[in-house]
């Protein structure tokens, strides 16, 4: 199983099944606007401290999400990089709103939530990582967002897992706004970001 299989697999599945409800707009560099845009059900996940979080956290600001898990050889880590610096760029533009930014691991098993702690907050202080205490329950949340998961081999150390590659903005009432499947590039994000919450506005 080479590892652009492993992050690319189910890359397209999330856009797909929301594509239907989205009107076309050429000037997204990166991706989707969704319209109308798409209530979320609640869900349950816990966070680095394993409290609670839920849809409710979502909403009062603007978020990036993707899944993921912390032995991703490749799209996790350089796709983290990429937000933080995204993250950076945002801050220098007092006009900007400066979402925050969310990874939700699909590899309940290895990914607690100490984990988490020292993976995520490597790229940005301000990151939440998110996990579930059981597959199971990590996967029904991945799948309210159209994402599948595949685990490989899991009866061995070193597995890898398939899991979209997508990003999902939610907007500050908690609705998923956007659905940006790359390539990614912080150039690109700045401008497809600003473009989201304009329409929203």
């Amino acid at each position: 199983m080479s590892a652009a299989l492993c992050i690319a697999a189910a890359a397209g599945i999330a856009t797909a099944l929301y594509l239907k409800h989205a009107a076309p707009r050429a000037d997204l560099v990166t991706g989707t606007l969704i319209e109308p845009s798409r209530t979320l059900k609640d869900f349950s996940l816990v966070d680095y401290d394993r409290r609670i979080f839920n849809v409710a956290n979502l909403r009062g600001h603007w978020t990036i999400l993707f899944f993921g898990y912390t032995h991703c050889p490749e799209f996790c880590p350089a796709t983290l990089a990429t937000l933080a610096a995204l993250r950076k760029r945002l801050g220098t533009d007092p006009g900007a709103a400066s979402p925050q930014v969310i990874f939700v691991s699909v590899d309940a098993k290895r990914d607690t939530p100490e984990q988490l702690k020292g993976y995520v907050p490597r790229f940005d202080s301000s990151f939440i990582g998110l996990t579930a205490l059981d597959q199971p329950q990590v996967e029904a949340v991945a799948k309210e967002f159209g994402v599948a998961v595949g685990i490989h081999d899991a009866d061995q150390g070193d597995y890898l897992v398939d899991h979209s590659t997508a990003l999902f903005v939610v907007d500050p009432a908690g609705n998923i706004s956007a659905i940006l499947t790359g390539p990614f590039t912080v150039e690109a994000l700045l401008n497809d970001f600003k473009l989201i919450v304009a329409a929203r506005a």
